[in-house]
């Protein structure tokens, strides 16, 4: 990938994770995108990287912010 893949991926991530835990500040998240995103960089098979990023940030943010449920909105 190259920079402006890499741009793109850390800012759709970060904008889902941020819908999903709107407590947590944007710049958090996009930190914590960008560091799952360069553990994987080099990956050899990059067509799951996106959700690999995904699933890896996410468990990071949660166990800080923990969504709401449909009770507490």
């Amino acid at each position: 990938m190259d920079d402006a893949d890499k741009q793109d991926t850390i800012e759709k991530v970060t904008a889902r994770i941020v819908a999903r835990h709107p407590d947590a500040p944007r710049t958090l998240v996009a930190r914590v995108v960008a560091e799952e995103y360069d553990q994987l960089a080099y990956s050899r098979i990059r067509t799951y990287i996106p959700t690999l990023i995904e699933h890896g940030a996410r468990n990071r943010i949660r166990s800080e912010f923990p969504s709401r449920t449909a009770e507490e909105a």
